[in-house]
């Protein structure tokens, strides 16, 4: 799975931390941010952080990109 924050859309609530905190983090501004090495996660806890977020800042595609 590849994962995309829109970080114009992000709002900074956390739900993505919370859900998937293997693979989610917030930044120094308190929005939300991979972590090292996420881009592509197979964490299925992904799908649900991309559900929890109550702004829709987070994408999952099937395929992860080369």
């Amino acid at each position: 799975m590849h994962i995309d924050i829109d970080k114009g859309v992000c709002i900074g609530a956390g739900q993505c931390a919370m859900s998937a905190p293997a693979v989610f983090t917030q930044d120094d501004d308190g929005f939300s941010t991979l972590l090292p090495g996420q881009e592509d996660s197979g964490d299925p806890m992904v799908r649900e952080a991309a559900r929890a977020c109550p702004v829709g800042a987070i994408k999952v595609s099937e395929t992860a990109r080369p």
